[in-house]
């Protein structure tokens, strides 16, 4: 899970209410879902719902690029807090 209040564009536009969490397989890390709470998130499920249909990791989701200063930081955050590599928090 990561908190939108740890991205730079959240605090930028004043809404650093929610987070995205990542559900992955303990053995595949297969992304099994995503939760996603705060600003402009219907713009943002859909980078979940390409991974998720093609079988996504959580690593490969983190290893994507996000720009910065980006609302979709909080994906690649989130993805990588699965292993426990956050960037920020």
């Amino acid at each position: 899970m990561f908190n939108f209040a740890a991205v730079g564009k959240a605090v930028i536009i004043g809404e650093t209410e929610g987070f995205a969490k990542i559900i992955a397989d303990a053995k595949t890390d297969e992304v099994l879902g995503v939760h996603l709470i705060g600003p402009n998130v219907t713009d943002l499920i859909a980078e979940a719902a390409v991974g998720m249909t093609l079988e996504v990791t959580a690593w490969e989701i983190g290893a994507a690029t996000h720009p910065h200063p980006t609302l979709s930081e909080v994906i690649g955050e989130a993805a990588m807090a699965v292993a426990g590599r956050q960037i920020n928090s």
